[in-house]
Protein backbone atom coordinates (compact mmCIF):
# COMPACT_ATOMS: atom_id res chain seq x y z
CA UNK A 1 0.00 0.00 0.00
CA UNK A 2 1.51 3.27 -1.01
CA UNK A 3 1.76 6.33 1.15
CA UNK A 4 -1.51 8.10 -0.26
CA UNK A 5 -3.83 5.07 0.04
CA UNK A 6 -2.84 4.64 3.36
CA UNK A 7 -3.58 8.11 4.25
CA UNK A 8 -6.90 8.29 2.44
CA UNK A 9 -7.52 4.72 4.30
CA UNK A 10 -6.67 6.97 7.60
CA UNK A 11 -8.95 9.97 6.66
CA UNK A 12 -11.54 7.45 5.86
CA UNK A 13 -11.62 5.53 9.61
CA UNK A 14 -11.61 8.91 11.17
CA UNK A 15 -14.20 9.93 9.02
CA UNK A 16 -16.27 6.60 10.43
CA UNK A 17 -15.89 7.34 13.70
CA UNK A 18 -16.69 10.81 13.55
CA UNK A 19 -20.12 10.41 12.45
CA UNK A 20 -19.96 7.04 14.38
CA UNK A 21 -19.80 9.71 17.86
CA UNK A 22 -22.22 12.04 16.26
CA UNK A 23 -24.94 9.37 15.63
CA UNK A 24 -24.23 7.81 19.44
CA UNK A 25 -24.28 11.24 20.47
CA UNK A 26 -27.53 12.58 18.57
CA UNK A 27 -29.18 9.23 20.68
CA UNK A 28 -27.83 9.79 24.05
CA UNK A 29 -29.71 13.47 24.15
CA UNK A 30 -27.51 14.57 26.77
CA UNK A 31 -27.95 17.62 28.54
CA UNK A 32 -25.12 20.38 28.86
CA UNK A 33 -23.92 20.96 32.34
CA UNK A 34 -24.34 24.07 34.09
CA UNK A 35 -24.65 26.18 37.42
CA UNK A 36 -27.83 25.44 38.96
CA UNK A 37 -27.82 29.08 39.77
CA UNK A 38 -26.59 30.93 37.37
CA UNK A 39 -22.61 32.99 37.80
CA UNK A 40 -23.29 36.92 38.46
CA UNK A 41 -20.01 37.94 37.81
CA UNK A 42 -16.73 37.00 36.35
CA UNK A 43 -15.46 33.39 36.78
CA UNK A 44 -12.13 32.33 37.47
CA UNK A 45 -10.80 28.91 35.68
CA UNK A 46 -7.68 27.35 37.70
CA UNK A 47 -6.14 24.89 35.43
CA UNK A 48 -3.08 22.14 36.59
CA UNK A 49 -0.26 24.43 34.41
CA UNK A 50 2.75 24.70 36.54
CA UNK A 51 2.37 28.32 36.73
CA UNK A 52 -0.42 30.39 37.80
CA UNK A 53 -1.43 33.67 39.30
CA UNK A 54 -4.28 35.03 40.71
CA UNK A 55 -6.19 37.66 38.71
CA UNK A 56 -5.65 41.46 39.48
CA UNK A 57 -9.04 42.44 41.45
CA UNK A 58 -10.04 39.30 42.61
CA UNK A 59 -12.40 39.57 45.24
CA UNK A 60 -15.86 37.40 46.60
CA UNK A 61 -17.53 38.06 43.57
CA UNK A 62 -15.33 35.87 41.22
CA UNK A 63 -16.82 32.30 40.93
CA UNK A 64 -13.63 29.73 41.30
CA UNK A 65 -13.68 26.96 39.29
CA UNK A 66 -11.08 24.02 39.63
CA UNK A 67 -9.34 21.31 37.15
CA UNK A 68 -8.03 18.01 38.82
CA UNK A 69 -5.74 18.79 41.00
CA UNK A 70 -5.35 22.85 41.17
CA UNK A 71 -6.78 23.35 44.49
CA UNK A 72 -2.96 23.21 45.23
CA UNK A 73 -2.61 26.75 43.93
CA UNK A 74 -6.21 28.14 45.31
CA UNK A 75 -5.23 26.77 49.19
CA UNK A 76 -1.96 28.73 48.78
CA UNK A 77 -4.25 31.89 47.60
CA UNK A 78 -6.46 31.34 50.76
CA UNK A 79 -9.25 29.99 48.57
CA UNK A 80 -11.05 27.34 51.26
CA UNK A 81 -13.36 25.79 48.29
CA UNK A 82 -13.67 26.39 44.80
CA UNK A 83 -17.69 26.71 43.61
CA UNK A 84 -16.64 23.61 41.14
CA UNK A 85 -14.52 21.20 40.69
CA UNK A 86 -13.88 19.24 37.10
CA UNK A 87 -12.13 15.43 38.11
CA UNK A 88 -11.45 13.07 35.72
CA UNK A 89 -12.38 9.44 36.34
CA UNK A 90 -8.79 7.81 36.53
CA UNK A 91 -7.83 10.34 39.39
CA UNK A 92 -10.01 8.91 41.93
CA UNK A 93 -8.28 4.83 41.86
CA UNK A 94 -5.39 4.99 39.00
CA UNK A 95 -2.54 3.62 40.28
CA UNK A 96 -0.20 5.86 38.38
CA UNK A 97 2.09 8.46 39.30
CA UNK A 98 -0.55 11.63 38.16
CA UNK A 99 -2.95 10.16 39.75
CA UNK A 100 -2.08 9.45 42.68
CA UNK A 101 -0.51 13.13 42.80
CA UNK A 102 -4.45 14.74 41.95
CA UNK A 103 -5.30 12.26 45.36
CA UNK A 104 -2.29 13.34 47.39
CA UNK A 105 -3.20 17.08 46.09
CA UNK A 106 -6.93 16.89 46.97
CA UNK A 107 -6.43 14.95 49.89
CA UNK A 108 -8.76 16.40 52.80
CA UNK A 109 -10.17 19.56 50.83
CA UNK A 110 -13.86 20.51 49.44
CA UNK A 111 -15.63 22.12 46.46
CA UNK A 112 -19.22 23.16 45.62
CA UNK A 113 -20.40 20.97 43.00
CA UNK A 114 -17.59 18.01 41.85
CA UNK A 115 -18.37 16.90 38.36
CA UNK A 116 -16.27 13.24 37.66
CA UNK A 117 -15.85 12.74 34.16
CA UNK A 118 -16.39 9.83 32.21
CA UNK A 119 -16.70 7.45 36.04
CA UNK A 120 -17.31 3.80 34.46
CA UNK A 121 -18.32 1.91 37.71
CA UNK A 122 -21.34 2.62 40.30
CA UNK A 123 -21.90 6.10 42.06
CA UNK A 124 -21.64 3.91 45.36
CA UNK A 125 -18.09 3.07 44.28
CA UNK A 126 -17.62 6.25 43.57
CA UNK A 127 -18.34 7.81 46.89
CA UNK A 128 -16.04 5.01 48.41
CA UNK A 129 -13.38 6.18 46.47
CA UNK A 130 -13.48 10.02 47.16
CA UNK A 131 -14.43 9.32 50.86
CA UNK A 132 -10.35 7.29 50.92
CA UNK A 133 -8.58 10.52 50.41
CA UNK A 134 -11.12 12.77 52.39
CA UNK A 135 -12.38 14.49 49.47
CA UNK A 136 -15.68 16.68 49.97
CA UNK A 137 -18.31 18.44 47.83
CA UNK A 138 -22.18 19.52 48.51
CA UNK A 139 -22.98 18.19 45.00
CA UNK A 140 -21.74 15.06 43.02
CA UNK A 141 -22.51 15.19 39.15
CA UNK A 142 -21.17 12.39 36.72
CA UNK A 143 -21.10 13.29 33.01
CA UNK A 144 -19.25 11.61 30.28
CA UNK A 145 -17.83 12.91 26.93
CA UNK A 146 -21.44 13.29 25.42
CA UNK A 147 -22.30 15.67 28.29
CA UNK A 148 -19.06 17.75 27.43
CA UNK A 149 -20.10 17.51 23.42
CA UNK A 150 -23.59 18.72 24.03
CA UNK A 151 -21.65 21.94 26.78
CA UNK A 152 -19.60 22.25 23.49
CA UNK A 153 -22.48 22.96 20.86
CA UNK A 154 -24.42 24.73 23.81
CA UNK A 155 -21.84 27.78 23.73
CA UNK A 156 -19.68 27.30 20.02
CA UNK A 157 -23.07 26.33 17.53
CA UNK A 158 -21.09 23.01 16.13
CA UNK A 159 -20.51 19.23 17.63
CA UNK A 160 -16.77 18.61 18.96
CA UNK A 161 -16.93 14.87 18.98
CA UNK A 162 -14.54 13.07 21.06
CA UNK A 163 -14.25 9.86 18.46
CA UNK A 164 -10.30 10.26 18.69
CA UNK A 165 -7.26 12.38 20.56
CA UNK A 166 -6.64 15.16 17.88
CA UNK A 167 -10.46 16.42 18.18
CA UNK A 168 -10.90 16.42 22.22
CA UNK A 169 -10.61 19.30 24.48
CA UNK A 170 -9.14 19.36 27.54
CA UNK A 171 -11.03 19.41 30.92
CA UNK A 172 -9.65 23.18 31.44
CA UNK A 173 -11.66 23.59 28.28
CA UNK A 174 -14.62 22.20 29.74
CA UNK A 175 -14.41 24.40 32.52
CA UNK A 176 -14.41 27.59 30.16
CA UNK A 177 -17.29 26.39 28.44
CA UNK A 178 -18.83 25.74 31.44
CA UNK A 179 -18.35 29.21 33.06
CA UNK A 180 -19.81 30.75 30.14
CA UNK A 181 -22.79 28.64 29.86
CA UNK A 182 -23.44 29.17 33.63
CA UNK A 183 -23.46 32.85 32.58
CA UNK A 184 -20.07 34.46 34.14
CA UNK A 185 -19.67 38.13 32.79
CA UNK A 186 -15.68 37.62 32.40
CA UNK A 187 -13.79 34.01 32.49
CA UNK A 188 -10.00 34.15 33.35
CA UNK A 189 -7.96 31.52 33.05
CA UNK A 190 -4.93 30.56 34.78
CA UNK A 191 -2.95 27.22 34.67
CA UNK A 192 -4.24 26.70 31.38
CA UNK A 193 -1.61 26.66 29.06
CA UNK A 194 -1.90 24.44 26.12
CA UNK A 195 2.31 24.98 25.46
CA UNK A 196 3.05 24.06 29.21
CA UNK A 197 4.23 20.45 30.04
CA UNK A 198 3.61 19.02 33.83
CA UNK A 199 1.73 20.16 36.70
CA UNK A 200 1.34 22.44 39.67
CA UNK A 201 1.03 19.14 41.88
CA UNK A 202 3.73 16.86 40.48
CA UNK A 203 7.29 16.91 38.86
CA UNK A 204 6.44 14.54 36.26
CA UNK A 205 6.74 16.96 33.64
CA UNK A 206 4.17 15.17 31.80
CA UNK A 207 3.26 16.28 28.25
CA UNK A 208 -0.20 17.87 27.64
CA UNK A 209 -2.60 16.38 25.25
CA UNK A 210 -5.06 18.39 23.11
CA UNK A 211 -2.99 21.23 22.77
CA UNK A 212 -4.21 22.22 19.19
CA UNK A 213 -7.54 21.50 19.93
CA UNK A 214 -7.63 23.81 23.12
CA UNK A 215 -6.19 26.78 21.28
CA UNK A 216 -8.28 26.71 18.50
CA UNK A 217 -11.46 26.68 20.88
CA UNK A 218 -10.05 29.64 22.85
CA UNK A 219 -9.16 31.25 19.54
CA UNK A 220 -12.63 30.65 18.68
CA UNK A 221 -14.34 32.10 21.71
CA UNK A 222 -12.54 35.23 21.66
CA UNK A 223 -13.35 35.86 17.63
CA UNK A 224 -17.34 35.30 18.54
CA UNK A 225 -17.08 38.26 21.19
CA UNK A 226 -17.03 35.97 24.83
CA UNK A 227 -15.17 38.13 27.13
CA UNK A 228 -12.02 35.50 27.73
CA UNK A 229 -8.69 36.84 29.74
CA UNK A 230 -5.94 34.97 30.67
CA UNK A 231 -3.97 36.57 34.03
CA UNK A 232 -0.74 34.32 32.82
CA UNK A 233 1.25 36.74 30.86
CA UNK A 234 3.71 34.16 28.93
CA UNK A 235 0.19 32.52 28.11
CA UNK A 236 -1.38 35.84 27.10
CA UNK A 237 2.27 36.08 24.55
CA UNK A 238 1.53 33.21 23.14
CA UNK A 239 -2.16 32.58 22.66
CA UNK A 240 -3.12 35.99 22.00
CA UNK A 241 -5.41 35.96 24.94
CA UNK A 242 -5.85 39.20 25.99
CA UNK A 243 -4.21 39.44 29.69
CA UNK A 244 -6.96 40.23 32.88
CA UNK A 245 -6.77 43.78 34.73
CA UNK A 246 -9.04 44.73 37.24
CA UNK A 247 -10.37 47.51 35.02
CA UNK A 248 -12.20 45.14 33.47
CA UNK A 249 -14.27 44.52 35.95
CA UNK A 250 -18.53 45.73 35.72
CA UNK A 251 -19.46 47.05 39.04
Amino acid sequence: MGTGQANWYTWLNKLRRSWRYRLAYRFARPQAPKQPIPFRGPALIVGSAPVSNLPDGFDSRFAVICVNGSQVATAGWGIDAPDVTFLQFNQVEGKGERAVAVRRALSGKRCGILYVLRWPRSEARLREGLAAFEYGFNELRLINQYHRTRLAEAVLGRIVPESDNESKFSNGITAVLYAIHSGATDVIITGVDPSSTGHVYNDLQMQRLHSDTDVKILMELLERGFRLYTSDPHVAESTGLPLWSKKELRE
